[in-house]
């Protein structure tokens, strides 16, 4: 009799012991499945930054071509200016063309007073028009 007690006592502990370990390992395979999802954002994650970065970088490399393209048409502005204003000493300067564009002054008129070609008359009117 003290036997079978201690069988049926043993059995309910190894069946109490089962139960707890299935747990466990239930408890372990959720963990799991968290950590996976968990790794998965966190790679997506990953990802977007990357092609943020990348993008950021492109634009970066856009605009310093274009800064090289407008110092190519910048830098030479300061000597065509100076060999504009040194042009034919009995011809306005383009200063006084403004002047006479804010006065009201046409183009034909640029054009005669002032003796610049039309395509210059038009751009200081177009320039110097308020």
């Amino acid at each position: 009799m003290i036997l079978e007690v201690a069988v049926i006592v043993l059995f309910l502990f190894w069946a109490g012991t089962l139960a707890m370990f299935l747990a466990y390992i239930r408890a372990q395979k959720q963990l799991a499945a968290q950590q996976v999802q968990g790794d998965a954002l966190r790679d997506q994650r990953i990802k977007d930054l990357i092609r943020r970065v990348e993008n950021y970088q492109d634009g970066n490399v856009r605009m310093g071509q274009e800064l090289q393209e407008l110092r190519a048409v910048v830098g030479p502005l300061p000597d065509k200016l100076a060999s504009l204003e040194q042009r034919d000493p009995s011809s306005l300067s383009f200063a006084q063309a403004a002047r006479l564009v804010g006065m009201g002054a046409s183009v034909d008129e640029l054009t005669q007073s002032c003796g610049l070609t039309q395509a210059e008359a038009e751009l200081m009117s177009k320039l110097h028009k308020n």
